[in-house]
C-alpha cells in the first residue's frame, strides 16, 4: 500500500518522521562528536532537510528530546507544524537528568526541552519498565535501545512507506548501546528510508 493509497489526515499521516541523533556533547568529552560550536550549522541542516521533505501539518513526528539534535530536530518540525510526539525511556526528570543536563550548557537545553514539551499536543509518553511480553524489545535490557524500538514500532505502525528516518550521525558507533547507529540498521532492516546529515 502507498502513502497515496491515504489521504493525508489526522489518522494517516502524509509523512513520518522518525529522529535519531547526537547529544550535544558533555564539556569533558575526551574526542568531540557535537561540539556547541556545530549547533547552529547542524540546525540549519535539519532545518534544510524537513524543508526538502516538505514537512508540515500533514506530518508527524516522533523523538526522544535529548539535549542537541533532538531537541534542534523537535524545534524546527513544531516551527513548520509537525505534529510532536516525545517517546522517553524514563520519566521526565530522570530523562532530563541523564539525556539533558550532561551536555554543555546543560541548564539552556533543560529550558528548550521544557519549551518543546509545552507545545506539545500531548505529553511525552514514557516507556514501561518491563518490555512487553512477544514485543520486538522482549529480550532487550538496556532502556536505551529499548526506546529505540519503541520509537520505531510506534512509527512503522503508521506503514513503512510513510516513515523517514531523519538523523543527525557520524557513521560511527556510539557511546553505548541504543544510539543512532542502531536506530539507523533498526529503520533499513525494516524498509524505512534513512536520511543522513554528518554532524
Amino acid at each position: 500500500m502507498s502513502v497515496s493509497d491515504h489521504p493525508p489526515s489526522p489518522l494517516h499521516p502524509r509523512q513520518v518522521f522518525l529522529f535519531s541523533g547526537h547529544i550535544m556533547d558533555a564539556p569533558d568529552r575526551p574526542a568531540p562528536r557535537f561540539p556547541p560550536a556545530r549547533e547552529a550549522h547542524a540546525a540549519a541542516r535539519i532545518a534544510e532537510a524537513l524543508d526538502a521533505l516538505g514537512a508540515g501539518p500533514a506530518d508527524i513526528g516522533y523523538t526522544q528530546g535529548a539535549a542537541g539534535a533532538d531537541l534542534l530536530f523537535a524545534e524546527a518540525a513544531l516551527q513548520r507544524g509537525v505534529r510532536m510526539q516525545l517517546l522517553l525511556p524514563f520519566e521526565v526528570d530522570e530523562f532530563v537528568r541523564r539525556s539533558v543536563l550532561p551536555a554543555a550548557h546543560g541548564e539552556h537545553w533543560r529550558e528548550r526541552f521544557y519549551a518543546v514539551r509545552a507545545r506539545l499536543d500531548r505529553p511525552p509518553r514514557v516507556m514501561t519498565r518491563e518490555p512487553a511480553a512477544g514485543g520486538s524489545d522482549a529480550a532487550v535490557t538496556n532502556p536505551f535501545e529499548r526506546c529505540n524500538l519503541w520509537l520505531l514500532d510506534t512509527a512503522l505502525a503508521w506503514g513503512a512507506d510513510r516513515l523517514k528516518l531523519v538523523c543527525l550521525w557520524n557513521g560511527e558507533g556510539g557511546d553505548g548501546a541504543g544510539g543512532t547507529a542502531h536506530m539507523v540498521a533498526e529503520t533499513r532492516r525494516r524498509g524505512g528510508e534513512v536520511i543522513r546529515i554528518p554532524p
